[in-house]
């Protein structure tokens, strides 16, 4: 039954729910196994340097700049909902 008070930490609680999400998000993102030759966007040659730099890399420069701008867009919006939505 809901009494109308939050329980003692549940603040913390949605914190830390938000840090866990974001941080799985995050891991998700990470390269994983062989850098490619070519990006998988554009299909440009990835230089050599980068994929020794950046094991696992799948973008060019210019395609991985744009990806992160999206990442970043997208990131400021709240998932979780705010305490206004909540009460509609």
């Amino acid at each position: 039954m809901a009494s109308g008070w939050a329980p003692d930490g549940a603040v913390q609680d949605q914190v830390d729910a938000s840090v866990e999400s974001e941080i799985a998000r995050a891991r998700s993102r990470l390269a994983r196994g062989p850098s490619l030759e070519f990006c998988e966007d554009c299909e440009v040659e990835i230089p050599e340097a980068r994929r020794r730099a950046v094991p696992g890399v799948r973008r060019c420069v210019r395609c991985q700049s744009a990806q992160d701008a999206q990442d970043r867009a997208q990131g400021l919006y709240n998932r979780r909902g705010s305490k206004d939505s909540q009460l509609k």
